[in-house]
């Protein structure tokens, strides 16, 4: 690996910017890659991380730059045109402004099983690189985080950053706690670093420029309601958990079902979907219709609750795509 930065911006900095939500460890990636960078390779920089409410689902954004030894480090504002962007989480890519700032220098790196090609054409990405890499598969399959996974695919594609170094910081961040995750960790570093494919985009019109923006909020201390009432309630119901599951989801045997509702009354996000039906009497009663995985965030506290062996726990790339949508299977 090379010790020189491929490539720097105006103010000499090579940038990093991580996209995800909370629980999927994109600011210890973040913190990672900064030490390796810094503390390991010697390159001047710094990394910081960006979120709201320290819960899993929250946005969350990591940032990381680097620059020689020659510059200094004046900056501490978000980075909005990274040369690498990495998305942890697929269903993201419906966020508008998520590839913001993305130009031909960039290197997108996404969590999917997706080819380039589709993921190019999900992000309606103008030009540059893209690289997919199912890190999900990967960190249920070793039983880690898709963190690691994605270190190992930045530190491939970047050309310079050294993965013995990563490796050697991904040690010393699980030590001190977790040092029985150290080992599936650089596993799934490893994994990550050689299963991703890449493919490069010229700009062939196909899709417009997006320009880094930043739209801020609606309300504010300025224009807030008195008493901070809620002007939309209900809106929950537009609430997208999809992005909270970290690899497994309940799945529903309509067969074996009673409706008896516990599994309703424990789980904290009300995604089964009710109505009136027939039960296997012949009576009209409350029947379970199906479970919208939109609402579900993969807690799998209903199938620790029922007692008919009606939920079972499955990974979710295994389950086939009707069933999700459908929201059962006989």
């Amino acid at each position: 690996m090379s010790s020189k930065l491929p490539i720097v911006n105006d103010l000499g900095f090579y940038e990093i910017r991580m996209e995800s939500v909370g629980g999927f460890g994109a600011n210890l990636a973040g913190k990672i890659l900064g030490e390796a960078g810094v503390l390991g390779m010697g390159f001047n920089g710094s990394n910081f991380s960006s979120y709201g409410s320290e819960k899993k689902g929250s946005p969350v954004k990591a940032f990381v730059r680097f620059c020689d030894t020659s510059v200094d480090v004046r900056i501490n504002s978000p980075v909005t045109e990274p040369h690498i962007l990495a998305i942890f989480v697929e269903t993201m890519l419906d966020t508008p402004g998520l590839i913001s700032g993305a130009g031909k220098n960039t290197i997108v790196v996404v969590n999917t099983s997706m080819t380039p090609d589709e993921a190019r054409d999900k992000m309606q990405l103008q030009c540059g690189t893209v690289v997919t890499l199912d890190a999900m598969k990967i960190a249920v399959e070793e039983k880690t985080r898709v963190n690691t996974a994605l270190l190992g695919a930045i530190t491939a594609v970047s050309g310079f950053i050294d993965p013995e170094m990563v490796k050697e910081y991904i040690k010393k961040n699980l030590g001190k706690k977790y040092a029985n995750l150290i080992p599936p960790n650089i596993k799934t570093f490893d994994r990550g670093s050689a299963e991703f494919k890449k493919k490069v985009f010229e700009d062939d019109s196909e899709f417009p420029p997006q320009p880094f923006r930043r739209d801020g909020q609606k309300t504010g201390y300025m224009n807030q309601p008195i008493g901070g009432a809620i002007l939309t309630p209900g809106n929950s119901i537009h609430k997208d958990l999809t992005v909270s599951r970290s690899g497994w989801v309940p799945v529903l045997h309509k067969a074996k079902c009673t409706s008896c509702g516990e599994c309703d009354i424990t789980c904290p996000d009300y995604c089964f979907v009710w109505d009136v039906a027939k039960d296997k009497k012949g009576k009209e009663a409350q029947t379970l219709l199906r479970i919208d995985y939109k609402h579900c965030k993969g807690c799998l506290r209903c199938v620790d609750i029922c007692k008919f062996d009606a939920l079972v726990s499955k990974v979710e790339y295994e389950v086939e795509p009707e069933i999700i949508k459908a929201g059962f299977t006989e």
